[in-house]
């Protein structure tokens, strides 16, 4: 069904105020929590990195493996958003590797990426404070109007907010059915530094894509662009940074796919067409648009 009430046109205030109109206590949207619930839960969860769940941000620099671990004390199923300095939004869990289910039996700790899923979460750009949300809930979400996987292939579910507020406004929207004590959230944080011995840079927008040899012409205008480089990175991190540029032009992907050392996506607008191919050898990297 489709919810009318898009966090893409409401206000937080208007949305905050027709929450508390529904149900006797809104959720708080808190710039340091992101979402927190008022009424209280018998039900905890807890969230944390595998450099200690402290009162000190642990830091890690970009290329470094790190791993999430949540932790509830009943039954519950459990959401894990990674919202990044620049307010890029990533749903970590569900997904669909080996380990991505999300109901965790009580007293039991998940740990993200679980033994055996075959890939890595590797730290990258930008520099700065990270916050992993813990959502805890007693009975499933439906978090339809955030997050969506594209095709039987994606992974990873595809994010459909950005930004820490609209992020806090779509997930008030998600537990105003729920029963109110049945839900609970919790938040770690982790900060991205640069290596010792390198200069970070300030903390603005990240650099651009430097392509070798120097760029040719802008990269939304040529009906095939492409561009090769080499950069430590991952292959999904260089998929993620192109993918996010046909986003911001309004393209919306529909499907993706994944061989080695290749990913290949296919983007639409309206009845506009765009395909997404990454490939890696090494450090070296791919990159081909091609536009219909």
């Amino acid at each position: 069904m489709k919810n009318l009430l898009s966090p893409r046109t409401l206000s937080l205030s208007t949305l905050t105020a027709l929450l508390a109109s529904a149900a006797g206590a809104a959720p708080v949207i808190s710039a340091q929590s992101i979402i927190v619930n008022p009424v209280q839960s018998s039900l905890t969860v807890k969230v944390w990195t595998d450099r200690g769940s402290g009162q000190q941000v642990p830091s890690y620099a970009p290329g470094e493996r790190i791993r999430l671990y949540a932790s509830v004390n009943q039954d519950a199923y459990v959401y894990l958003f990674n919202v990044d300095p620049q307010g890029r939004v990533d749903l970590i869990l569900p997904n669909k590797y080996q380990g991505g289910a999300n109901f965790l039996k009580a007293n039991t700790t998940k740990v993200f990426p679980s033994p055996g899923d075959p890939f890595t979460f590797d730290v990258a750009a930008p520099y700065g404070l990270n916050k992993v949300l813990a959502l805890a809930s007693r009975t499933p979400l439906n978090l339809d109007q955030i997050a969506s996987f594209k095709t039987q292939q994606n992974s990873f579910a595809t994010v459909n907010v950005q930004g820490q507020e609209r992020l806090a406004q779509a997930l008030s929207i998600v537990v105003n059915p729920v029963e109110q004590s049945s839900w609970i959230s919790d938040t770690a944080y982790y900060n991205v530094v640069a290596r010792a011995g390198t200069v970070q840079p300030a903390p603005v927008q990240p650099a651009p894509i430097q392509p070798v040899p120097p760029r040719p012409a802008p990269l939304f205008t040529d009906p095939q662009w492409q561009t090769s480089f080499e950069r430590r990175s991952t292959l999904e991190n260089v998929y993620a940074e192109y993918a996010a540029r046909l986003r911001a032009e309004g393209f919306t992907q529909v499907s993706r796919r994944q061989n080695g050392n290749h990913i290949q996506g296919e983007f639409r607008r309206g009845d506009r067409r765009a395909s997404l191919e990454v490939k890696q050898k090494g450090s070296r990297f791919e990159v081909k648009i091609t536009r219909r």
